[in-house]
């Protein structure tokens, strides 16, 4: 086109999408430009199109900004934007006015993701000319020479295609990529110059996804697989020419020769192993660029990628690590290359660079034990290993707290990994961080972390020493922190020392008080019920004489709460199974056994008995406040008179669940001990029970009146109790201590039920003590 034609200049502005700033408090506006070059005639003869964007920024935004106002002020004031999307800018205002902001530099450093650092030029890059695109085919007749050619034609290339700008123009120059493949084909073994050079250049496609289809048409990646799992034989072949001289030498100190022949082998070693080590970081961030595609990562993984990359960890370069971690930690999320891993005992070698000087290093490394420590078995070997402590040492670190916290929390997961972290100084340090905590909530993995923490009993008595139980609960407290409520229940469920520490614990007005108030203070329809649900467990968790019951419920008034939660539906599952289990705890006492048995709690209880008949712990919870309240003089006769709750322990005794039998049995010996026809009733049904089959096969037989009983003439056979089960071993005192039975009551209603008793009666037999017993026969099997 002749200047002397153009006439007019056409110029076209299209708005884009609007999006917010990343990073500032700001909104993105992109739009396209076209611009025409229009002809005498108005015919275009030559079209332009640029995508640009325009950053709005907005700086006055606040809190208290009037976000409506500011939306139709942007609007107005930017011509690129229609005012039919006023409602979109408005929408990413407000987006932006809620944004939370970082709270640090280091916090986002720690949290970007470390990536190997790009490929720069090596040694043997050198050249004494600039490359020019325009000469390719001169760099391509250089490949069909020899080695050093080869190695400079193959040189100017990929100084070519470290420009993104030149590979498409490379991309169909199909001549010099076949020229380049095959000599990477024939030639890789004779030169590690030429193979890293070449590699290279194949690598500067595989930056873009686009250009994969290439690499996989020249069968790159396989090659590449070959070139590392040889490079790898050659090192380990090293090292063990190595070792023989370094033996002789050792054999004979003062053979000159051969020390200087061991001198002489070492040098050229290190010289090798820096050019191999190229070699293998260009082949293997090749292949990780193609394992982008997960077919492809599949296909490395069948020619043993991951066994490969393990054993690369014994190097010391330290770009080569992050590469290598990188591309483990990839691999690492899929089931398969995760018990690879686990077989070459990868967390050995992980081990030993943990802790290192260099960041990058250090924090894959980090993220790839993250990975791992999902796996149960990994995690345990973490410990063998040694690499608590170690791990545990970075907590200190801000640039690797966040992952640290993370790991520590899944080996804590572990019962018996939970109380090695007591010799460490791993627990003030987190007390510290908690107390220093600035914000109303504090970060999950950090109070998850504590809550694991607090389950171990050696751990819970450093978590509580000094102060550490007053902090915390006056922080739960004025926060109503669920979790941080649910580290002090965890507490609360050792015995010994621990339970009084809740008792005369501080001093308020010149005079000594206890949590407990604080935590029943706590129980009301008014409060979070997550809040409530913990404080409720902490409360039953305190089994101890010095407790008064009794003068707790009336003072917080607690029974109408309890009583009125126990209604089906009234609450979450979980309250209403808290409140049962405070019950148990409560009914210890036998003042307040009697105060709940009159308060109408017992029908309350068989009436959630049926409806929650299907879950176990609910059953199981329920009847051990049945164990309770007949272990009371003042409440037995109420039990089992004025109740049916011996018809469903009945209907329970042979439940499938073995700690609802237990329980089951312990309570219905009692009531058979204090009342003799309930007693027939429970050894009748032991008794049929026992010999269940033998009464199928009796009666389904169509007896002859003939016949004699199987029991000789005496038709009232089963009246005799020398036939039933005793209760013999069974105290009769009045003061028998529900000690022993204590394992049927979790202190934190975590009871370890795991199978539901499908076929569970929904009603009891449905008959009073005054009734015939054999209206039917409902026990579960």
């Amino acid at each position: 086109m002749q200047s002397d034609d153009a006439q007019y200049l056409k110029r076209k502005v299209k708005p884009g999408n609007i999006d917010v700033h990343p990073t500032e408090k700001a909104l993105v506006v992109h739009y396209e430009v076209e611009a025409a070059i229009l002809g005498e005639k108005g015919d275009a003869m030559h079209e332009e199109r640029k995508e640009s964007q325009k950053i709005i920024r907005l700086r006055s935004l606040n809190a208290s900004t009037d976000v409506a106002s500011l939306a139709r002020k942007v609007v107005e004031e930017c011509k690129l934007i229609h005012p039919s999307k006023l409602a979109e800018v408005e929408h990413l205002i407000f987006y932006l006015q809620n944004r939370k902001k970082p709270s640090s530099k280091v916090e986002k450093e720690e949290k970007k993701l470390v990536k190997p650092r790009e490929l720069t030029p090596f040694e043997g890059m050198e050249i004494d000319e600039e490359a020019n695109i325009n000469k390719i085919d001169d760099y391509v007749e250089l490949l069909y020479e020899d080695v050093p050619e080869k190695i400079r034609g193959s040189t100017l290339i990929l100084h070519l295609a470290r420009n993104p700008d030149n590979l498409e123009e490379l991309l169909h120059n199909e001549t010099a990529l076949g020229a380049l493949a095959r000599v990477l084909r024939e030639d890789w073994k004779h030169s590690v110059e030429l193979a890293t050079t070449i590699v290279y250049i194949f690598f500067c496609f595989s930056s873009f996804s686009q250009f994969h289809g290439l690499i996989t048409h020249y069968k790159i990646g396989a090659l590449c697989m070959n070139i590392v799992e040889h490079e790898l034989k050659r090192y380990d072949l090293w090292q063990d020419e190595l070792q023989k001289k370094s033996k002789a030498c050792d054999d004979d100190p003062d053979n000159q020769n051969l020390r200087r022949e061991h001198e002489k082998a070492y040098k050229k070693y290190q010289s090798l192993l820096v050019k191999q080590e190229q070699l293998l970081r260009v082949a293997l961030y090749l292949l990780l660029n193609l394992a982008e595609d997960t077919r492809t990562e599949l296909k490395m993984r069948n020619k043993n990628i991951v066994h490969l990359l393990v054993k690369t960890l014994d190097r010391d370069n330290e770009e080569l690590l992050v590469l290598v971690i990188s591309f483990l930690k990839k691999l690492s999320i899929f089931l398969e290359n995760k018990n690879d891993m686990a077989e070459m005992d990868i967390v050995e070698k992980l081990a030993c660079l943990v802790p290192c000087d260099h960041e990058d290093v250090m924090n894959v490394t980090l993220r790839l034990l993250l990975n791992l420590s999902f796996d149960t078995g990994l995690r345990t070997k973490m410990v063998q290993v040694g690499l608590l402590p170690k791990i545990t040492a970075l907590l200190g670190n801000e640039t690797h707290k966040q992952i640290v916290m993370c790991i520590l929390y899944h080996i804590s997961m572990d019962d018996r990994a939970k109380s090695m972290f007591a010799y460490t100084e791993c627990i003030p340090q987190l007390m510290k961080m908690l107390f220093e905590h600035r914000e109303e909530k504090i970060d999950s993995e950090l109070i998850s972390f504590c809550i694991n923490l607090a389950a171990n009993k050696r751990n819970a008595q450093i978590i509580c020493e000094g102060n550490g139980l007053k902090m915390l609960m006056k922080r739960a407290l004025k926060f109503k922190d669920p979790l941080l409520m649910k580290m002090i229940r965890n507490v609360s469920q050792h015995d010994g020392p621990l339970k009084q520490l809740f008792l005369h614990a501080k001093w308020s007005c010149g005079i000594l008080q206890d949590y407990v108030g604080d935590l029943a203070a706590q129980i009301s329809p008014e409060e979070d019920e997550e809040f409530v649900i913990e404080c409720l467990g902490t409360l039953a968790n305190l089994t101890i004489p010095d407790l008064d019951w009794e003068l707790l419920l009336r003072e917080y008034n607690l029974v109408p709460y309890l009583k009125d939660r126990l209604k089906p539906g009234s609450a979450e599952d979980d309250l209403i199974l808290e409140v049962v289990i405070m019950i148990g705890t409560v009914s210890m006492d036998d003042s307040c056994a009697a105060m709940l048995a009159k308060s109408g709690i017992i029908p309350a209880l068989i009436e959630l008995l049926n409806a929650q008949q299907e879950d176990d712990e609910f059953v199981c919870q329920i009847i051990y406040v049945f164990y309770q309240m007949v272990f009371h003089q003042a409440t037995r006769d109420v039990i089992i008179k004025d109740t049916q709750a011996p018809a469903y322990l009945i209907d329970l005794m042979h439940d499938k669940n073995t700690e609802i039998r237990k329980v089951c049995d312990n309570t219905l010996d009692i009531i058979a001990e204090y009342d003799e026809e309930w007693g027939r009733k429970i050894q009748s049904e032991k008794f049929r029970w026992h010999n269940s089959q033998w009464l199928e096969m009796v009666e389904s037989r169509q007896m002859d009146d003939s016949e004699p009983y199987l029991y000789g003439d005496d038709p009232d056979a089963l009246e005799r109790p020398d036939l039933f089960y005793s209760t013999d071993g069974m105290s009769s005192e009045p003061g028998l201590s529900p000690e022993p039975y204590g394992q049927f009551h979790s202190p934190n209603g975590d009871f370890s039920v795991c199978n539901g008793s499908n076929g569970r009666p929904a009603t009891a037999y449905g008959f009073r003590p005054d009734e015939p017993f054999y209206q039917g026969h409902g026990a579960s099997s």
